[in-house]
């Protein structure tokens, strides 16, 4: 199977990391109720996963200090002491994950909205860091982050690829906005933990097709 896979029409995958390569939004959500408790936010997982999910860190405290009022100037590290715990205890990679990397023989990347350091950490405990290192770029390497195309247009610059030759693997509605505006085809993932029943539904009205709940499914497609 990998000897036909992927010689066209792409040359490059982009994987978005949160809720693709890893399980990891849940948590995360977690991470975030505790610190907004802290600042006197109750705000509920489901409304902060409608809100936040695909955006950057950035673009989150930006919308909750017009929202509530300045943050803690520490408010990163606060959520990094509550997030990393989390990740080391109940982080996994996403079930099917690495067989797809293994198959593949086209040029691979990561296009996330996590910062730099997250990224590492995070890959790094599900073993997945040095798959796609050094090829992993994160929003703070572009002007405006997802739903904006700048991310996916840097990442296919940087690996020296048309964006009409790549594919985006996205679970967000920002990161499929993101990917149709770059010119790129997106396939919408939707079997992470933190998925809900209407998601596939949600990411095909902005572009996303297929949709696919298992990565067992993305080889097949891909080699289509």
């Amino acid at each position: 199977m990998t000897s036909s896979l992927i010689r066209r029409p792409w040359e490059l995958v982009i994987f978005d990391c949160d809720g693709v390569l890893i399980d990891s939004e849940l948590l995360s959500i977690r991470a975030d109720q505790e610190c907004l408790a802290e600042c006197g936010i109750d705000m509920s997982a489901k409304e902060i996963l409608e809100r936040y999910t695909g955006i950057s860190f950035a673009g989150m405290m930006a919308d909750l200090e017009t929202r509530h009022g300045s943050l803690p100037a520490d408010f990163a590290e606060r959520h990094d002491k509550r997030l990393w715990p989390l990740f080391e205890r109940e982080l996994r990679a996403i079930p099917g994950i690495t067989v797809v990397l293994d198959s593949l023989i086209c040029k691979i990347c990561v296009a996330s909205s996590g910062r730099p350091e997250r990224l590492k950490y995070a890959l790094s405990l599900v073993g997945l860091y040095d798959r796609f290192h050094p090829h992993i770029f994160s929003a703070l390497e572009v002007a405006h982050g997802k739903p904006a195309p700048d991310l996916f247009l840097h990442a296919a610059a940087r690996m020296g690829v048309m964006p009409a030759r790549c594919i985006v693997i996205e679970d967000s509605e920002p990161g499929v906005v993101a990917a149709v505006a770059a010119g790129m085809r997106v396939i919408g993932f939707t079997g992470a933990s933190h998925c809900r029943p209407d998601d596939a539904a949600r990411l095909a009205a902005h572009g996303a097709a297929p949709i696919i709940d298992d990565m067992a499914t993305l080889l097949p497609i891909l080699a289509r």
